[in-house]
């Protein structure tokens, strides 16, 4: 529909009248990774209002899915029952995992439509985000929301410790040296943690590629779905360093924490520094009571992290109306005005960099300088793991984490064990692939 029609369209929704059969409003569902209630949800409905009334030809209804991985499992069951969402916010690791599986359309006949290559599209987005949304020239994930993981300090607490808030540590000798000043004991009981990180399933496989990269690992293939780096000393060191967080210099809980016991220790003024995604920043923000700051996740051989977050997808099996309609909702919820608003709400950086051109979002900067903190990493990002079962692969991993964390295993047999189990679940896909040359 074009502005003159939808013009005319807007003035007989205005006016009372109804839409005519052949004008009525392609319907259509948006999957939206978080719980039923909630703020996210609650901004995510004014939005998609909004959306309605400017645009009366299309009707969005969105759908609230979960976690990552709970909202990809829901996806592919309605794309099983024939009823696919016309865009999905989807854990931006999921993508090349539906590409595979011949369960995703490409966004490039759309974008062509519009007069603009698939590279002329992603220009509008950082860099460092086209690695999980471009896939074999095409582009498969528009980025919705995205992330990396950062490091919180309390500064109080830095100060109290003899530590100098305005010279975060930098590196992981640095960081060990700070977290044992912070960590404060009365007897057998730890009062004050010096580091704690979520690690439970999704959080802790990012993290824990985090540390890889900044010990100059990879992590797995970015140009082959069926091979992971998890058995290297660059995996090793960073496991070590999570074994003698806890154990030897006991300044981490042993076992496995979940993002709310991390933030609850911080806004307590009982932890000294956390890692926690920047999509985080607005509830830190909101919550906690003292002085705090964030910095780059600290390096051991490099500055490096991945990219966190979800890009928009658009599952197989739509019509030609429900593609286009899903199309120009997600071409909305990018734009500079809608990323740009939807950063400052939640703390995600905005991936269409244009939205940072804005008088708006520079003067939100000057307010709130720690959101500057995440972008400025950007020139160290990298793509986010992504392969063949990449739920389960990434999994294989963080099992044998935990079982670190919990001093059931040392880190050698915990990275061998996991590399076996990692390689059983991608076999299927390696000899169908790189070890079958005649199909």
């Amino acid at each position: 529909m074009n502005a003159l029609m939808r013009s005319a369209a807007a003035v007989a929704v205005a006016s009372g009248l109804s839409l005519t059969p052949a004008q009525a409003a392609t319907e259509i569902q948006l999957f939206f990774p978080v719980p039923v209630q909630g703020k996210l949800a609650n901004e995510m409905e004014n939005l998609v209002a909004r959306f309605n009334s400017e645009h009366p030809d299309i009707k969005v209804t969105p759908v609230y899915t979960g976690s990552y991985d709970e909202t990809n499992l829901k996806t592919r069951a309605a794309i099983k029952a024939g009823q696919p969402p016309a865009a999905v916010i989807m854990s931006a690791s999921f993508i090349l995992e539906y590409v595979i599986n011949g369960e995703v359309e490409p966004y490039d006949e759309l974008i062509a439509a519009e007069g603009k290559t698939p590279a002329e599209f992603m220009d509008d987005f950082w860099p460092a985000l086209h690695g999980n949304a471009l896939i074999d020239g095409k582009v498969y994930g528009v980025p919705f929301h995205n992330s990396t993981p950062l490091l919180y300090y309390n500064v109080r607490l830095f100060e109290e410790a003899g530590l100098d808030p305005d010279n975060p540590p930098a590196t992981w000798a640095e960081w060990i040296d700070a977290a044992q000043k912070l960590t404060r004991r009365n007897g057998d009981k730890v009062e004050q943690w010096g580091v704690m990180m979520p690690t439970t399933y999704d959080y802790l496989g990012w993290i824990t590629s985090a540390l890889n990269m900044s010990n100059g690992g990879q992590y797995y293939n970015q140009n082959y779905a069926g091979e992971v780096y998890y058995d290297t000393p660059t995996m090793l060191g960073a496991l070590n360093l999570l074994h003698d967080m806890v154990f030897e210099y006991k300044v981490m809980p042993e076992g496995v924490n979940d993002a709310n016991s991390v933030t609850s220790a911080f806004f307590a003024g009982q932890l000294g520094t956390m890692i926690l995604s920047t999509g985080s920043l607005s509830f830190v923000r909101e919550n906690m009571k003292e002085p705090y700051r964030v910095a780059f996740v600290p390096r051991n051989v490099r500055n490096a992290v991945p990219i966190g977050g979800a890009s928009l997808m658009m599952p197989k099996g739509l019509s030609e109306e429900q593609k286009k309609a899903g199309f120009e909702l997600v071409k909305w919820l990018t734009s500079p005005e809608i990323s740009g608003h939807w950063s400052r709400f939640t703390g995600y950086f905005a991936p269409n960099r244009h939205a940072y051109d804005s008088d708006e979002m520079k003067a939100f900067l000057v307010e709130h300088p720690d959101a500057k903190v995440a972008l400025d990493q950007l020139a160290h990002a990298g793509s986010w793991f992504a392969t063949y079962n990449t739920v389960g692969v990434r999994k294989a991993l963080e099992d044998e984490v935990q079982a670190v964390l919990s001093g059931k295993k040392d880190p050698a047999q915990a990275l061998k064990d996991a590399q076996a189990a990692a390689d059983a679940l991608m076999r299927p896909y390696v000899e169908a692939t790189a070890l079958s040359y005649l199909n």
